[in-house]
């Protein structure tokens, strides 16, 4: 580690705690305010442009530590994309189409640069390269979790934490994987998210908006691809999986929640994870802490796998896949139906 590098973690730290005041005093002036409806569990009005200091952090600090070229290029490029995207949402609640447009477009920037899945693991005959599903499978990829992360941003401090985890557990792997440059851009978001906890944990001072949570896990699921997927051993194909379960699979209950209950894939509702959570009577504070403990425990199952042969590793994934289904179950994640009402919220997977 150089002592650039030291000098970014310090910056992307400072930029983003000692620009919140001001970046909450710009959110009222432009406009960006996070107004209570049926779908959002605060009471009264916030400023939603905490992400703007989160990017500005990012942004510097790779610039510090890095001579950036190739794929991190398109990582750059890439993050002021969606971070715009999500910025003008935040201000203009823009279409559901338009944001979608807008992750396409930052996705195909990061693929143009080299951000691409070229293969996965087959279990019976070693590496299965993509060929011309590269490209499709790329893309599902990061606008998934980019989806994925927004998905989760509905309490203080939860999607801030949660990317927070992911990241420096996809820092560790990198290092494992001898992706040294992967792994610091990940420890960079970590310390550009540390910065902005403090405003955002409950009692919340500030959200990040969609601004932020766009660009946390774009950034996320490049360093997914760019650290956390070198190795050509099978279980390789499933870490990143694994360190962004919370996310994913919230995603994934919902999708089969609603066709469950014969609701539109799209139509919001207020059953994901920190709902439910919330509706077994916790605070909003437990609620978020549990959600970090279960974040944290996915990501050492992450990082042992990476020492795990491949039988044994499976079996581990079996079994993690099993409590997961049991525990969705069991706290109502496939079958409670608390809808929006219509006309409260635009066309979003987000509740």
């Amino acid at each position: 580690m150089s002592y650039l590098t030291i000098i970014a973690l310090i910056l992307a730290f400072c930029i983003t705690f000692f620009s919140m005041p001001w970046v909450i005093k710009l959110a009222g002036k432009i406009g960006a305010i996070d107004k209570p409806d049926q779908r959002k569990v605060h009471a009264t009005a916030m400023p939603r442009l905490g992400g703007l200091a989160i990017f500005i952090a990012f942004i510097v600090a790779c610039l510090t530590a890095f001579d950036i070229s190739g794929p991190y290029t398109g990582l750059i490029i890439g993050t002021c994309i969606i971070f715009l995207v999500g910025m003008l949402d935040d201000i203009y609640q823009l279409s559901a189409w338009v944001k979608l447009f807008g992750q396409i477009i930052a996705a195909a920037v990061a693929i143009y640069f080299g951000i691409i899945v070229y293969f996965v693991n087959n279990p019976f005959n070693g590496v299965l390269n993509l060929g011309l599903l590269s490209i499709p499978v790329t893309f599902l990829w990061i606008v998934g979790v980019t989806n994925a992360i927004n998905l989760i941003d509905g309490l203080d401090g939860l999607a801030g934490g949660v990317s927070g985890i992911a990241a420096i557990t996809m820092g560790i792997i990198a290092l494992l994987q001898g992706q040294s440059q992967a792994a610091w851009a990940a420890f960079l978001l970590v310390a550009a998210i540390a910065g902005f906890l403090p405003y955002n944990f409950y009692p919340a001072r500030t959200f990040m908006g969609d601004g932020g949570s766009n660009l946390l896990g774009f950034v996320l699921a490049c360093l997914a691809i760019m650290g956390a997927t070198k190795s050509a051993a099978l279980i390789s194909l499933f870490i990143p999986i694994v360190i962004l379960g919370i996310p994913i699979f919230d995603t994934f209950f919902a999708i089969i929640r609603r066709i469950n209950n014969k609701t539109p894939i799209f139509k919001p509702d207020k059953d994901h994870l920190h709902h439910r959570l919330l509706a077994l009577g916790m605070s909003q504070r437990r609620s978020v802490v549990i959600i970090y403990l279960l974040s944290s425990f996915f990501s050492i199952i992450a990082i042992t796998l990476s020492f795990t042969t491949s039988p044994k590793a499976m079996l581990i994934l079996a079994l993690l896949l099993l409590l997961m289904v049991m525990g969705a179950d069991k706290i109502g994640m496939f079958t409670s139906n608390h809808e929006i009402e219509p006309g409260t919220v635009n066309t979003s997977l987000k509740g």
